[in-house]
């Protein structure tokens, strides 16, 4: 692979401080590293949990798209997009939009033309409830603690909440069920594709994410899918996060 622009998208729940390892892994690895916050986003999670930004709750899913694809192409070449929940979703449309030359989906949610299982709906129907309007969504700390913090003690994933929980808006989660946008043509050929799954991810179960993998048609094009066994949602920050980092940076140095 010849691009040495990598961008980090971050998902849900999160803002881009959730990259700084890997900027900072993959910098030194010598790639330019961009990590975006999502519209609504930009700030640090105390912050945003005390002030919500007047974007957050009109903030839908092509937004988020539209703002990668606008630093996308400010880009001196295209780059290589890793995103995270969410993110995997947006990355699967940047591929499809023909934005990036390669993409890595962890965690990823799934698009509009693929049917989530019960325990992913269990766990995001709080974020989607369509009585609460436009309001804004803050998963209290036993939510994240059932959905991102699962492989820690109660104690350890307080502490966790303070550091990374942020307001999240409910029109980005509705618009992936919704909105025509967010359906993937899985039968157009395609840049290289990885999909990451983590067995112990209570939001989207590693079966889940191979089996969006597994819904890519194109016989000339790559798709490759990865689990990593007792790995929860919070996959890329919790301890172990550098081996799924050097799986990454494998499967890009041999495209």
């Amino acid at each position: 692979m010849k691009t040495k622009t990598i961008v980090l998208i971050h998902g849900l729940f999160v803002t881009n401080n959730s990259w700084k390892q890997w900027k900072t892994y993959f910098e030194e690895k010598g790639f330019i590293v961009h990590t975006p916050a999502n519209p609504g986003h930009e700030g640090n999670p105390e912050e945003l949990r005390n002030n919500i930004h007047p974007k957050l709750t009109k903030t839908g899913f092509k937004d988020v798209v539209n703002n990668l694809v606008k630093l996308i192409d400010s880009l001196p070449e295209k780059p290589i997009v890793i995103g995270h929940s969410l993110a995997g979703l947006a990355v699967q449309k940047l591929i499809e939009l023909d934005k990036v030359v390669a993409g890595v989906s962890i965690d990823g949610a799934p698009p509009k033309n693929v049917f989530a299982p019960f325990a992913t709906i269990k766990v995001v129907l709080p974020v989607l409830n369509f009585f609460k309007g436009n309001s804004q969504f803050l998963g209290s700390r036993e939510w994240y603690h059932n959905a991102f913090f699962n492989n820690y003690t109660k104690a350890e994933s307080d502490k966790l909440y303070e550091t990374i929980a942020v307001p999240e808006s409910r029109k980005i989660a509705r618009d992936t069920l919704l909105t025509a946008f967010a359906a993937v043509d899985f039968k157009k050929p395609h840049q290289p594709l990885l999909f990451i799954g983590g067995t112990k991810d209570n939001i989207f179960p590693a079966s889940f994410t191979e089996k969006i993998a597994s819904a890519y048609k194109d016989k000339n094009s790559i798709t490759n899918f990865k689990a990593f066994e007792g790995r929860s949602h919070f996959i890329c920050g919790e301890e172990g996060w550098e081996e799924v980092a050097d799986y990454v940076l494998n499967w890009i140095t041999r495209l």
